[in-house]
């Protein structure tokens, strides 16, 4: 595909070369990041008032090596549980959800845990969770999987440290913490979507953290069209092909009609 490169100066042309984009794609990756998920109710780590603001996120190393940092990972869950409970897909999932009813979505790959893209109506084979899921337990030790409903409940009883049923290792959820390594092969499946599109569209994320920032460079180093919808500027608005600082929710689903 012919590398466009919009030098729009209005909204409505930016929106145009988007779509021109869009009309023109039948592989198309897209990243998402907490930005979609706000609309939804969910605080990002940085939003006024976000739990974060309150308790840094415990760390992998500390999960691992101490009680307290445990305990305390447990009962921000708890703090967090009832917004993520009450998120429901917003327009601008549901607006990508049309995207592969159309045909046009290769793959979508998330920073973003909360199984929003799923309940939408993705199709959980073309979704990449980089960061995990926070709809599962998983064992630190044996990586086996179980309820998360089961395991809060049992902290919510009083069981400040659950363990494995199996192997005795410590539970959490299955998501990936600050200083965990994301597994190879959940990363190796993302940069091959990022190379293998014919467009890459980046919806609310701000590309600051990695490896997630490194996947749009991937797409562009391949000369792949890159457009970018985050209410914030990003490191690659210069480089990208269309940049519109707009809510998902808002721009993605006008979008997704004009197709």
């Amino acid at each position: 595909m012919e590398h466009i490169i919009t030098t729009a100066s209005t909204y409505e042309e930016q929106l145009a070369d988007a779509v021109e984009l869009l009309q023109a794609s039948q592989k198309i990756t897209v990243l998402t990041g907490a930005g979609i998920s706000t609309e939804s109710g969910i605080p990002d780590f940085r939003s006024p008032g976000s739990p974060w603001q309150k308790q840094p996120p415990v760390t992998f190393h500390a999960f691992l090596n101490q009680a307290e940092a445990r305990r305390r990972y447990w009962e921000t869950r708890r703090t967090l549980l009832p917004a993520v409970k009450q998120a429901r897909p917003n327009a601008a999932h549901r607006a990508l959800a049309e995207l592969e009813r159309q045909g046009r979505l290769l793959g979508l790959i998330t920073q973003n845990f909360d199984g929003l893209h799923q309940d939408a109506g993705n199709s959980p084979e073309r979704i990449v969770e980089l960061h995990g899921t926070s709809r599962e337990a998983t064992c630190i030790i044996c990586d086996t999987r179980t309820s998360i409903e089961d395991v809060q409940r049992r902290v919510d009883a009083g069981e400040a440290e659950p363990r494995c049923s199996l192997c005795g290792g410590y539970l959490k959820a299955a998501t990936i913490l600050f200083g965990q390594r994301i597994p190879d092969d959940v990363l190796t499946r993302a940069k091959e979507l990022s190379i293998r599109c014919d467009l890459f569209l980046v919806v609310g994320s701000s590309l600051k953290v990695t490896p997630a920032s490194h996947l749009p460079r991937l797409a562009l180093q391949a000369h792949i069209p890159l457009i970018i919808i985050n209410v914030e500027p990003t490191r690659l608005d210069q480089q990208a092909d269309v940049t519109l600082h707009e809510k998902a929710g808002t721009v993605l689903p006008r979008l997704i009609a004009l197709l």
